[in-house]
C-alpha cells in the first residue's frame, strides 16, 4: 500500500497545535504516531508516557522496546506499522486517559483510519480497546479479531501491563502470534479510501 504521507503530515501537523482539550497544557511535545501503512496494520495504545512526551514518539520507554520485541517475533519491524494512541498528549502523572479526552482526540484517529485504511486495528490495553469495543473485557477478547465500525480489531493487553505483571509476557507473545496466523490467511489488499474523512468497512471474507 502506497503511504499517504501527506495526509498523515497533516494530521500530524494539527495535533501539534492542537487545543481541544486540557491535556495540550502539560505537554512537551504531542505525539501524532509514526510509522506506515506498508504492513496494513494499527496499533493503538492509551497515551503517551514520559519519553514520549519527550521525544514526540509513540512507545519509546520501556512499554515500547517490548512492543518492539512482540513485533519482531512475528518478523515485523516497527517502520511498517502505524503505531499511535487514544490521546496524543500525555496525561498528567501517567493517569489513565479521561473519556472526554480521548472523545477530543478520536478526531485524529478516525482521519489516520481513513488515510491508512488499516486491514486491521490493534488496540493496546483497555482504553484503547473500550474504543472500538465498548463493554468489553480485556481478559476475554484479547487475542481475538472482533469487527467494529467496520474494521476488524484485535484487542490485546498493553505491553505496560506485562511489564508490572510477568505472567502476562507470555501471553502477548501468544496472542502476537495468533495476529501474525490471522493475517497470514486473510487478504492484503483494501479498497480505495473513501471520499468523506471517516472510517469504512474494509472487505474482508467470513473469518470468525
Amino acid at each position: 500500500m502506497t503511504v499517504p504521507s501527506d495526509a498523515l503530515e497533516a494530521i500530524a501537523g494539527e495535533v501539534k497545535a492542537c487545543t481541544q482539550c486540557p491535556l495540550h497544557r502539560g505537554r512537551k511535545n504531542a505525539v501524532p504516531g509514526e510509522g506506515s501503512g506498508v504492513s496494513g496494520i494499527y496499533f493503538i495504545g492509551e497515551g503517551p508516557g514520559y519519553h514520549e512526551n519527550e521525544q514526540g514518539r509513540p512507545f519509546v520507554g520501556s512499554a515500547g522496546q517490548l512492543l518492539t520485541e512482540l513485533l519482531e517475533s512475528i518478523g515485523l519491524e516497527r517502520r511498517v506499522v502505524w503505531i499511535t494512541n487514544v490521546v496524543r498528549c500525555r496525561p498528567p502523572e501517567n493517569r489513565d486517559p479521561l473519556p472526554a479526552e480521548i472523545e477530543a482526540c478520536d478526531v485524529y484517529t478516525k482521519r489516520q483510519l481513513t488515510a491508512l485504511a488499516p486491514k486491521v486495528i490493534v488496540t493496546l490495553g483497555r482504553h484503547a480497546m473500550s474504543r472500538f469495543l465498548p463493554g468489553e473485557a480485556i481478559s476475554r477478547a484479547h487475542g481475538q479479531p472482533r469487527r467494529s465500525g467496520g474494521y476488524v480489531v484485535f484487542p490485546m493487553y498493553h505491553p505496560a501491563a506485562a511489564l508490572h505483571q510477568p505472567s502476562l509476557r507470555q501471553q502477548l507473545f501468544d496472542d502476537f502470534r495468533k495476529l501474525s496466523d490471522f493475517l497470514e490467511r486473510t487478504p492484503a489488499t483494501v479498497a480505495p479510501p473513501p471520499k468523506k474523512e471517516e472510517p469504512r468497512p474494509v472487505t474482508q471474507p467470513t473469518l470468525f
